[in-house]
């Protein structure tokens, strides 16, 4: 009759549900601490991140004279009508052509496109186009006549520059590549601007950047603030580069799942301890071992090994003995041993360190000759 010794549904339940309740709640914990810090920080240009790539200083900016700011990720509140309103879609993001169609059909008075991609341009600003080229940040005058850039001055600009058309105002750039450019849509006024950096936390302050952003952005007394996400099925970017193929939601679960595990690794993995003495069986002395591995040794005829053996304690009792270092070389030992116990070299190398012995008899006599040298060093 045999025991069953697996666990039975009940018994792996009772094991398990500990460690998943602790793993589910890590879990939740980090997903909602991901949420709450994900709300105030959401990204590049946002008017809630305080960080330096953040705009929560020019959401304030625009607070204190009197533009009520509306921050969205939604494309719905973004295609709401705004006529006698202000859209600012930030650089975030991606979205298909329906996706701009939508914020066309919604007319808002003036749009504000913070270096958009090529679909964004030809939906909203058709006859500006990338240029291809770049500026590195640096100080640079209007040079133009859009009393929003002469009243700023000079302004710190970088990023994309635009083509425009001829019935354009573009401004800070050379008149061909231009980081500014306000086009004239029908009713609608559209600017287009490929310097974020410079009404970000960090580079607001310098120069006439935070006037430029003001007089550009604060025009009327609403603005919806659109940060487009990853849900739409377009794959457009702002530097035509393909958008991240996992959405930042999901890398933070995964990150939180990640922490769950390693967690829930350090509370159930082994940790050592104290030794813990634990009563033994049998008890064997000794001499019992001893004499256990010499049957062994001669049943296998290993009577090299066994010679080994009786070297090594031999050659341990006179190092003691004698206090010659364990390195020492073979010939340091045995003349260290010869002038001490007035044996002849030759034949003491012939013990200690000499051929294995190729019968039983010759192994005894070496077992012999040894234990009598280790006598003369223990009772010289």
């Amino acid at each position: 009759m045999s025991t069953s010794m697996s666990r039975d549904v009940g018994e792996t339940w009772r094991a398990l549900r500990t460690p998943l309740l602790v793993t589910a709640l890590v879990v939740l914990a980090a997903i909602g601490v991901l949420i709450a810090t994900s709300a105030r920080t959401s990204g590049p240009f946002s008017p809630d991140s305080t960080k330096s790539d953040g705009a929560r200083a020019l959401a304030a900016l625009l607070e204190n004279h009197n533009v009520a700011v509306h921050s969205t990720e939604s494309l719905d509140d973004a295609a709401q009508p705004g006529d006698g309103k202000a859209l600012l879609v930030g650089p975030s993001g991606a979205l298909d052509d329906s996706d701009w169609q939508q914020i066309v059909k919604a007319r808002w008075s003036h749009v504000i496109l913070i270096r958009p991609s090529t679909r964004a341009l030809t939906a909203l600003a058709p006859g500006v186009s990338l240029s291809g080229d770049s500026v590195t940040s640096r100080s640079r005058e209007p040079g133009c006549d859009l009393p929003a850039a002469v009243k700023a001055g000079t302004a710190t600009v970088s990023g994309p520059t635009y083509i425009a058309p001829e019935n354009a105002d573009t401004c800070y750039g050379d008149g061909i590549h231009n980081t500014v450019v306000r086009l004239q849509v029908g009713e609608q006024t559209v600017d287009v601007i490929g310097t974020p950096l410079s009404f970000t936390n960090d580079q607001l302050a310098d120069d006439g950047n935070a006037a430029l952003a003001l007089n550009l952005i604060g025009t009327h007394h609403d603005l919806t603030w659109y940060l487009p996400q990853w849900e739409s099925t377009g794959v457009d970017t702002p530097d035509g580069d393909s958008p991240p193929l996992i959405p930042p939601a999901v890398r933070y679960i995964g990150w939180a799942l990640a922490f769950a595990v390693l967690v829930v690794a350090i509370w159930r993995g082994r940790r050592l301890g104290p030794v813990v003495a634990e009563r033994l069986p049998v008890i064997v002395h000794a001499a019992e071992t001893t004499e256990g591995r010499a049957r062994l040794y001669r049943r296998s005829r290993a009577r090299d090994r066994a010679a080994a053996a009786l070297r090594e304690s031999a050659l341990g009792q006179l190092h003691k003995a004698h206090g010659i270092p364990r390195r020492a070389d073979q010939s340091a030992v045995v003349a260290t041993v010869a002038a001490r116990t007035g044996r002849d070299p030759a034949m003491l190398y012939e013990l200690l360190y000499g051929l294995p012995p190729l019968s039983d008899a010759a192994l005894m006599s070496l077992s012999q000759e040894l234990d009598v040298l280790t006598q003369e060093v223990r009772h010289p």
